[in-house]
Formats: C-alpha cells, sequence, structure tokens
C-alpha cells in the first residue's frame, strides 16, 4: 500500500513502489518515498530545524541557509542515475538519504537525520532502501565521505553488515563497500526489523495508560464493555475514559477528548461510530498516542465507502506514526500480573499460562478464549485483529520470539496478507517455540471482507508446503488447535515416535494403538491392559515399566472409568509416573479434555508438568503426532542457503530490460533469450531445430550429431496418453527420413505436424522444473517426474526461496515418485547432487527476479552422469513490489 502518493502532484516516472512504511527502532512507524519537486518548502523546513553542528558534518560548512539553486538541485532528480529517498512524519521530513551516479556501477551516497528523531535506526533504514533501488539500475558500489567526528554516519555504514573499507584524505574518511547483500547484511536487516516491530508491539501489549474513546455510561455500549472489562481485570496502569457527555464514568473522570487527558497515553482504545473515527485518529495524533485498537465496524468489511473510509484510516494512522489493531476487533489481553490487561469484549480475563493467542475473527474471539478457559489452558497474551489493516499474526510472532511468557503460539487465520514475510518469521520462532496454525487454505476465494489480500493464482497445496517448510503445525479447526496447544505448552517434546500404551480396557487399548499407528507413530511397549477393576497402584506400577522402558519416547494412558479406584487416584498415578521421568506424557480419560488442574504436583525431577487429557484415544494420538513431527523439524538440520557459483546477475538482468523495454507487457522469450537468460545463471539448455521438411530435418540432425531425437512441438500430445509424439536414437540420414514419414502421417490429422530436432540425450528419468511468481506468495519453485500419471496425480512439490540445500533435497524427496530417482527395480540411481544444482540454481534465480513470472524446463532429463534442460519456457512481465520485497517494509 502507498499510503501518501495519491494526494501528491507525481512528476513522470516516479518510482511508487519504492514508497514504504516502517517500524522504527523505538516501535513508531514513519512513511519513506522517493523526493518530489514539490518538496521545496519541506527542504527549507527541514534543513531550519537543524543545529549547526549536524549542517556542518552533512555539508562540511555552515550552511545556515540552503540557495534556492541547492534546493532544486536536491528535490529534481531522475530516480535513476540521481536518487533521493526523504522519510515523512506528520508529512514533516524527518530524514533524507541520497545517492548520485560517479562511474558505470559506483554512485556517491549521503544522509541527513532529523536532530529530533536520531537514535530511531532513521539512516539504516534509508541506506537499505537506497542499496534495494541502486541494485534495480546495476548499481553495485557505494562511496561516502564523512566527517571523522560524525560517529554516528560511520556506525550507520559499519554496522550494516557490509564490507565497509576506510580511508582518511585531508581530514575526510572515505568509505567503500559493495551492496550486494550478503549473509551478513540481510541478517543485520531482519534482526533490526525483527526488534522494532517486536517493540511496536510490546508498546499495544503492555501500555502504561490506556484511554477509552466512547466509553458511554450505558452498560450496553461498546465503549462501556471495554472500560469495564479494562477496570474488571485490575490493569496496573492509567485508565482514562473520553466522553464530552460525562464527567464521571464508573468512577473515573471523564476527559472530553483525548489531548486532554493528562500525561501520555500509549493506547487509545476506539469505539466510536466510524464516521468518527479519522477525527479521533488525528486528535490522537496530535496528543502523541503511541498505538490504536480501534473496535469499531463500518469499514472494509462493509465495501464500497467502507473501503474507501479503511484506506483513509491507514493512511492516517501511519502517517502520524502510530499502529493500529483493527479496525473491527475484539481486542488484546495480556495475563502478566505486571498489567493484567483485558482491552476485549471478553468479561472475565482468562486464566494466566503460556500460549500466546491470535485470532483474525473478532467473532471467533469469545469462542477460542472460552474454549481455552474450560480445558484450563492457560494464555500468556491474545490479539483479535479484526479486519488486519496493520497489526497481524507476523507482527505478534516478532513479539512472541521474546516474550519468556509465551511458550507456544496458536494462530486462527482467516486470510494472509504476506506469506514471504510469514513463512521467514514462523520459521524463526518455530526454532525455539511450536507455531501452531488454524487455516483451512489459501486461495482467491473464501478472503474475509475487509482483509486486504492479493489474489492468488497458487494451488492450496503450495500454502500447506510454506508451512511444513517454516516448521509451523498446521490444524483444521481450534479444537486441534487446543488439543495440540495443550501438549506443547505442559509436556517435553518427543525424543522420537515410539510410544507405550497403558490402560485398563482391552477394547480401548486396542483403539488407542489403531489411532497411534494410524498418525505414523510406532507402538513399541504395549498396548499394556490391566483389568477395569485394577487399583491406582496397579496403574503407576503398569505405568513406571512404560516410562522406564528405553525403547519409549511417549506414554499414552487411556483408562475408561475405574471401577475401584477413583478419577484422582488414576490421575494422580499418571502424573506422579510422569514426573519421575522426561518423557512426554498424555493421557485419555474418556469425556474429559483439557488440563489436569491438579495443584498437588511437587517440584523436582521429571517433566514437573500437568497432564493434557483427551476425551478420546484419536484425539490423544494427534496431538502427539503433530508435536512428534514438529520436534523432528526443531531438531534437524535445517542446512544453509544455496549459493550455486558461476552465476552473473548482470547479463541475466540486461536481457530481461531489454525484452521489456521494446514489449513494455512482457511477452514469452524466445529460444536465444531464454538460452542467454538461464546461461547468466549456469543452466545449459540443449539446443534444438525447427523444421518444416524432410530435407530441413536431415540437414539439421547432421549438423546436431547423431544420434537425434524428432518430436512434435505441440504443447498438446505432452497431455494425449495414446499418441506419440516422438522418434528417439534416430543414428543415419535414412532413420530421420523413415521417423519424419511416421511421424507425419500419425500427426497430421491431429494438427501436430511441426516437429524439431534435438541431440539424443542419455536415458534417464523426465523431470519437470518450475518456477512462478505468485502475486500473493512470490516465487514458487516446483518439481516433479514428468508424464501423465503424476500430472493425474497431481504430485507435484512446492518450496518459497528462499531455499536451503536441506529444502531443496526434500523438495525432491517428497514427490511420490520420487524413488524412479533413486534406482526403483535395480535402474541406477540419477546424479542427484546435479539435480539439486539446478533445483538451487532456479530457486535463486526466481528469488532474484521478481520479472520472471514463470520458467519452465521440462523435459529436465536426469541420469547417473548428470542433467540435460532438453527444453525450457520462460516468460517475463513487469510485475508490482512483491509482498516480502527484501527491505524492511509495512505492507
Amino acid at each position: 500500500m502507498d499510503p501518501m502518493s495519491e494526494d501528491l502532484d507525481l512528476p513522470p516516472g516516479y518510482p511508487v513502489r519504492w514508497e514504504a512504511d516502517v517500524v522504527l527502532r523505538d516501535g513508531s512507524v514513519a512513511h519513506l518515498r522517493p523526493i518530489l519537486p514539490s518538496d521545496v518548502d519541506l527542504i527549507h523546513a527541514f534543513h531550519s530545524r537543524q543545529s549547526d553542528e549536524s549542517i556542518y558534518l552533512r555539508f562540511f560548512a555552515p550552511l545556515r541557509q540552503l540557495s534556492d539553486r541547492d534546493v532544486h538541485r536536491f528535490t529534481h532528480v531522475d530516480y535513476e542515475d540521481r536518487v533521493a529517498l526523504v522519510m515523512t512524519l506528520r508529512e514533516d521530513i524527518i530524514g533524507i538519504g541520497r545517492y548520485d551516479l560517479t562511474e558505470p556501477a559506483s554512485a556517491e551516497v549521503a544522509f541527513n537525520v532529523s536532530d529530533d528523531h536520531q537514535g530511531k535506526g532513521i539512516g539504516s533504514v534509508l541506506l537499505e532502501h537506497l542499496a534495494a533501488v541502486a541494485q534495480e539500475f546495476g548499481i553495485t558500489r557505494f562511496t561516502a565521505e564523512v566527517l571523522p567526528q560524525n560517529r554516528k554516519m560511520l556506525t550507520v555504514f559499519s554496522e550494516a553488515g557490509y564490507e565497509v573499507s576506510r580511508k582518511v584524505e585531508d581530514g575526510v574518511v572515505a568509505l567503500h563497500f559493495d551492496i550486494e547483500p550478503t549473509d551478513r547484511s540481510k541478517a543485520v536487516a531482519t534482526s533490526r526489523e525483527h526488534r522494532a516491530e517486536a517493540i511496536s508491539v510490546s508498546r499495544i501489549l503492555r501500555p502504561r495508560s490506556v484511554a477509552v474513546i466512547g466509553a458511554g455510561r450505558s452498560a450496553q455500549s461498546m465503549g462501556h464493555h471495554f472500560l469495564k472489562n479494562l477496570l474488571d481485570a485490575g490493569f496496573t496502569g492509567e485508565v482514562h475514559p473520553v466522553n464530552r457527555k460525562a464527567r464521571t464514568i464508573l468512577g473515573r473522570p471523564a476527559y472530553d477528548s483525548i489531548g486532554d487527558v493528562p500525561g501520555p497515553v500509549d493506547l487509545a482504545v476506539v469505539a466510536v461510530p466510524a464516521d468518527k473515527v479519522l477525527k479521533v485518529v488525528d486528535e490522537c495524533a496530535a496528543a502523541g498516542v503511541g498505538a490504536l485498537l480501534v473496535v469499531s465496524s463500518g469499514f472494509g468489511e462493509g465495501g464500497g465507502e467502507g473501503d474507501e473510509l479503511q484506506a483513509e484510516l491507514v493512511r492516517r494512522v501511519r502517517g502520524s506514526g502510530m499502529r493500529i489493531v483493527g479496525p473491527n476487533s475484539f481486542g488484546l489481553i495480556n495475563t502478566d500480573d505486571a498489567f493484567s490487561l483485558n482491552a476485549s469484549l471478553s468479561p472475565t480475563m482468562p486464566p494466566s499460562g503460556h500460549l500466546g493467542l491470535f485470532s483474525q475473527s473478532g467473532a471467533l474471539g469469545i469462542a477460542v478464549l472460552q474454549s481455552a478457559a474450560r480445558r484450563n489452558l492457560g494464555i500468556s497474551t491474545f490479539a483479535s485483529a479484526g479486519n488486519r489493516v496493520d497489526v497481524s499474526g507476523n507482527d505478534l510472532m516478532q513479539y512472541w520470539i521474546d516474550d519468556e511468557d509465551t511458550h507456544a503460539v496458536g494462530l486462527y487465520l482467516e486470510s494472509m496478507g504476506n506469506p514471504r514475510k510469514f513463512s521467514r518469521i514462523a520459521r524463526n520462532l518455530g526454532i525455539i517455540k511450536p507455531v501452531i496454525v488454524v487455516q483451512s487454505g489459501v486461495s482467491a476465494f473464501g478472503v474475509p471482507p475487509g482483509h486486504r489480500v492479493r489474489k492468488t493464482k497458487a494451488r492450496p497445496t503450495v500454502f500447506t508446503a510454506m508451512l511444513r517448510q517454516a516448521g509451523a503445525i498446521r490444524v483444521s479447526n481450534v479444537h486441534q488447535m487446543f488439543d495440540v496447544a495443550q501438549l506443547l505448552v505442559h509436556q517435553p517434546l518427543p525424543a522420537g515416535r515410539r510410544v507405550a500404551i497403558v490402560g485398563n480396557s482391552s477394547a480401548l487399548g486396542a483403539l488407542s494403538a489403531g489411532a497411534v499407528a494410524g498418525r505414523g507413530l510406532n507402538v513399541t511397549h504395549g498396548p499394556v491392559n490391566l483389568p477395569t477393576e485394577a487399583t491406582a497402584r496397579q496403574f503407576r506400577e503398569a505405568l513406571d515399566k512404560a516410562f522406564a522402558d528405553p525403547d519409549v519416547d511417549s506414554v499414552l494412558a487411556c483408562f475408561i472409568p475405574p471401577i475401584v479406584a477413583h478419577d484422582e487416584e488414576v490421575t494422580e498415578a499418571v502424573r506422579s509416573a510422569a514426573r519421575g521421568s522426561e518423557k512426554t506424557c498424555v493421557a485419555t480419560f474418556l469425556g474429559m479434555r483439557g488440563v489436569d488442574s491438579s495443584t498437588s504436583m511437587e517440584e523436582g525431577g521429571g517433566s514437573g508438568q500437568a497432564i493434557p487429557i483427551y476425551a478420546m484415544p484419536e484425539d490423544a494420538a494427534y496431538a502427539l503426532a503433530k508435536a512428534t513431527k514438529y520436534a523432528q523439524w526443531r531438531n534437524k538440520d535445517h542446512g544453509v542457503p544455496v549459493a550455486p557459483a558461476g552465476i552473473n546477475r548482470r547479463v541475466a538482468e540486461d536481457v530481461v530490460h531489454t525484452v521489456l523495454s521494446v514489449s513494455p507487457e512482457g511477452r514469452r522469450l524466445d529460444p536465444d533469450e531464454t538460452a542467454a537468460l538461464l546461461a547468466a545463471y549456469g543452466i545449459e539448455v540443449w539446443p534444438s531445430r525447427r523444421v518444416a521438411t524432410v530435407d530441413e530435418a536431415v540437414e539439421a540432425a547432421g549438423e546436431i550429431g547423431y544420434p537425434v531425437v524428432l518430436k512434435s512441438t505441440a504443447p498438446m500430445l505432452r497431455h494425449q496418453g495414446g499418441v506419440t509424439g516422438v522418434r528417439v536414437d534416430l543414428a543415419n540420414d535414412q532413420a530421420v527420413r523413415d521417423a519424419w514419414a511416421s511421424l507425419h502421417e500419425r500427426l497430421s490429422p491431429l494438427a501436430a505436424g511441426e516437429l524439431e530436432v534435438q541431440r539424443m540425450a542419455t536415458p534417464g528419468v523426465a523431470c519437470v522444473v518450475t518456477a512462478d511468481e505468485d502475486p500473493l506468495f512470490g516465487p514458487v519453485v516446483s518439481f516433479g517426474v514428468s508424464g501423465l500419471p503424476t500430472e493425474l496425480l497431481d504430485d507435484i512439490a512446492h518450496r518459497i526461496p528462499p531455499l536451503t540445500d536441506v529444502a531443496v533435497s526434500e523438495l525432491i524427496s517428497s514427490v511420490k515418485a520420487a524413488p524412479v530417482l533413486h534406482g526403483h527395480r535395480g535402474s541406477t540411481p540419477v546424479h542427484r547432487a546435479a539435480l539439486a544444482d539446478l533445483i538451487a540454481r532456479v530457486s535463486v534465480m526466481s528469488d532474484d527476479m521478481p520479472e520472471l513470472v514463470s520458467l519452465r524446463l521440462n523435459p529436465v532429463n536426469a541420469q547417473p552422469g548428470g542433467v540435460e534442460v532438453l527444453g525450457a519456457e520462460v516468460t517475463v512481465a513487469p510485475v508490482a513490489r512483491r509482498t516480502d520485497p527484501g527491505r524492511r517494509s509495512l505492507t
């Protein structure tokens, strides 16, 4: 979204795609955009606010006032060789970054940050975005001249993650560095993004003061509910009702406007009619409010004017440096005793615990919290995003990475606005804390009204693959989410797939064993079936043996209501047995569901955790299987990012830019263009010659060299099971003539008689490797074994770049037809490393070039000696900015 440009008089060639809202180091928001000729007055105002020292450090001279000529030069750029970006807050410029081309691939860069906003990381953000812009035009190197005493600016360069060389000349530090992203520079940018976004959410969930705007005296008003719930929960900070028609509400003094509230306000709950929200936003901005929780409805969920109102709401909020949860939000909760924040419509605070919850649906919020409470499953924090115009699940995950009170995360997603960023953050979070996702799928259909989502062309299997790649635990509904969460929060992760089953019913034991085996786990102990009248002591002895078995990783205790022993005695037997072990324990007590709530558990050896209880064995097996699979993902080697040698991005960019300069709408590349583009990434396409006559075919075969293949170029034949459009292993001229006659006779009735000649490849396994630029997911790399059966069975695997070597290997292995690559029925295995290298190159290429809207390598002949790309189709087109563009941005 580009919230500012619509109100400005844009010059020709203005690059709207460079605009971005960014979160600064202190958690506030600023808008970044290219400079405009109309910024003259803003530049003068910015300069006038700077101190003499800042002016001297920037210009190396005491220029108290800029000349009209200087300002004209600053504000008039060509957006290519001369580029300037400005950062604005409430329409004032607070930072400027610019570069000027000095050599064909080198530019001099300079920055100027407002004295009032230094220390917020503005210089770092400007450098990051300038470097990304420069790379669009083939600039690979930045230079800068900085005075030695300008330590803040020297720090910006030295801490950016680039290899910076310095040289002092005539009292000035000359800096030089390549701007090609490195592992370190990417890590620096990711770390800064994480810290900034985590801080911005922390300010929302850990406020020192909350104002409720629209808090009415009527118990039926929404604002009244929010105010009452805040007070009843015992919020530890200041609470300020805002209502022009009341002096006091619920015993608290009410204020006419937010501007009258004494002291700073960290969070403002906005509960006024939709048509009054914008006015409230402006008042909150003027009062310096940190963030807004807009619970009002009547925005994008209604369409029409509501969409326009919602877009303007985002523009004003972000333009004022604030963040917003909502609109149409159910609210926020933080059960930490240091805050006791219940800024929600939930009348009661949920029990304190270690599960962080995020829900987009306001209506579902109550059901989610009530379900958690019924299970005795404690919550650390909860957020309802409503229409999700700003704060999203991605932001909450950034916060939960560092939140010591949150041990597992549950996300109920109705849509996803930035899957690439979700995947990146979920992977970082999942390495230390499990992420459970409820989502039926992401498609062009079913997006809730009011949610800003780009339409996707990808299949639902791409979303599934993305979650698997990120290590997220996908479940189908809220009940399954809590089934898995109560295990992950309260028990150690399973060390493996080996399960012991102990119970007091042979029928229940058999049912449990079937459920466990059906989920891909192994029953290695039992089922041990005690008599129904078994005592608690007998239960304990059987459980002790199960936990002591070295061939057991998890124990499932399953019992029908006992006759002799009481429920609590059985529960204590399970609890005490688990206490002495580090192994995972779950229990099935028929008809019960939740977390063991007994307080009699002692501190000491073993897990020391509560026991998750399930109503049926199938539920326990499901949760145990999900936890086991997550533990395996978390503990495995995730590999290193692929970085194939011999890549020349400049050549590839030249090919694409040349094509788009002639065909601005994009098109399919011709064979020569395709070969040149792929060669730049180290991918060789075997040449082929299209032929119109038999004599041309013979001539082409002689030039290519025997043996050859003669095949039809008609795409339809790839999907016609009964028609053969290829003749192979043609060793001489006569064989080519005979093949021509055969194909011509067979294919002419199908209007598929256009043929081509290609060198005969070594027999192998035909594969297909593709990369598609999806509007929502960005680049998607896919792999499969060619052929009609796999196409019918949809046996295609997907991954989202950037990929690691492990991810590439898993992509190859994840198709059902993978055994044919590895020596199926005695055949010689293909050169897997060569196939992996090819996929790695495709993944890097698709990640580098968003203009690459479609790439299809088919067939790729994988054989014991290597791989040969026998066919390639590439389509390029200009595309909108990716949802996760590789530079910090709120989308």
